[in-house]
């Protein structure tokens, strides 16, 4: 099981999209579909008709809200039904679905073409990317979140900060990114204009999910991408044998979440074993406790190292849960800025074109009975990120979480 906002967003460095809000939960602009634009075929019209009624159907079945916040479900699909149905290609279809996913306020609540949906699968094996992230921004436009060194978007010389519009004629998310095949994207540099650049895909290694930093004396410095499969067994092996005046401080910016069961591990890593960390809420009301069960790796016991945890608004679900979880056992100190609050706990369900649905099917309150969605983890200290710090390199957010450690407050 998952606990994560709507995950078009574990794309990070291919040329992917993170969506941050319930008005971004679609993978493009608004694209209606009119009266001028061609019939779909037969065959079309069918996977349409499937997909559908496949999404609508799961979110009446199993959405962990069993009054769907109010919406009227039968009227939505009989809005969003015929024009699902008249949708000539994936781009339609899934706008189609996820304005109607939109009338759920939530952003967990999303459909991912399959286009996406294969490059999610991908995400941490060897594959044509241009080295791109980009957030979905309430405009429609995104905004250049990181860009890879060595790859097609750093040599054609696309920055932080600049934004890339999603235009009709050229590259789409909803199409898949092949090697040497260019694709066209409109870019808006950081002095507002406004150009078209090609980008040739080229094959690279997948980048670490994890990574430890060890260049400070006295601190290491453990960045998690995401909440992936063997994050557990990496912390303990990362913790085992620290020296106890090593400071950790576990970098959760950027962290889009992941797999329940490793926010479970990573808590245990500086939690007691048994200890209840939250709640979880079925569709029925049932509420099952959450205990740090799961194990740390290598680990016995928890270590006693002074922890911080850096956080910022694009840090959801899992890495949500996690620093809410050690603020309020007084395990860590959390620093950055607020988390987007978007923590309901989600799963996926394929779609009969090789999409997916990601659906929340249980809501989430902390130890002390604090529900974080829509309000987020407000930091022990605000200390924000600028593009221009991570231009120049600055980061006065781990600079502040040394310090502290340290005792420099």
């Amino acid at each position: 099981m998952r606990i994560r906002s709507c995950l078009l967003a574990i794309l990070a460095l291919t040329l992917g999209i993170s969506v941050a809000a319930p008005s971004d939960a679609g993978v493009s602009s608004a694209v209606g579909v009119s009266a001028e634009q061609a019939e779909p075929d037969r065959e079309r019209a069918r996977t349409n008709q499937r997909v559908f009624d496949k999404v609508w159907s799961e979110v009446r079945r199993a959405y962990y809200d069993p009054t769907l916040h109010g919406v009227d479900w039968d009227a939505a699909r009989d809005t969003y039904r015929p024009q699902a149905l008249a949708a000539t290609n994936d781009r339609e279809l899934y706008d189609v679905l996820n304005r109607m996913l939109d009338l759920l306020d939530d952003a967990h609540a999303s459909a991912s073409p399959p286009a996406v949906a294969r490059r999610q699968d991908g995400l941490r094996t060897r594959r044509a990317v241009v080295g791109m992230t980009m957030t979905r921004g309430d405009d429609g436009i995104y905004d250049v979140e990181r860009i890879r060194a060595g790859s097609p978007a750093e040599a054609a010389g696309i920055r932080l900060g600049w934004r890339i519009r999603i235009d009709d004629g050229g590259w789409t998310p909803e199409q898949d990114i092949v090697e040497g095949q260019p694709i066209s994207v409109s870019v808006i540099d950081d002095k507002g204009a406004e150009r078209t650049l090609t980008l040739v895909p080229t094959v690279m290694e997948p980048t670490p999910a994890f990574v430890a930093d060890r260049s400070r004396a006295g601190v290491v410095v453990l960045r998690i991408e995401g909440f992936e499969a063997g994050l557990g067994r990496w912390m303990g092996e990362q913790l085992a044998d620290l020296p106890p005046e090593t400071d950790v401080v576990v970098d959760l910016r950027g962290n889009s979440g992941g797999l329940l069961f490793e926010a479970e591990a990573v808590l245990s890593c500086f939690l007691p074993g048994g200890q209840t960390w939250a709640y979880r809420i079925s569709r029925g009301g049932r509420r099952a406790i959450l205990r740090t069960e799961a194990p740390c790796g290598v680990l016995r016991g928890p270590v006693a190292n002074d922890v911080a945890i850096l956080v910022g608004p694009t840090s959801r679900s899992a890495a949500e849960l996690t620093p809410a979880a050690l603020q309020e056992a007084g395990r860590a100190v959390v620093i950055g800025e607020r988390t987007a609050g978007s923590v309901l706990i989600s799963q996926d369900t394929p779609l009969p074109d090789g999409g997916r649905l990601t659906l929340s099917r249980s809501d989430f309150i902390t130890g002390s009975g604090v529900r974080l969605e829509k309000t987020g983890v407000e930091p022990d200290l605000i200390v924000p990120t600028t593009v221009e710090d991570r231009l120049t390199g600055r980061d006065p957010a781990l600079d502040r979480a040394v310090a502290v450690l340290d005792g420099d407050l």
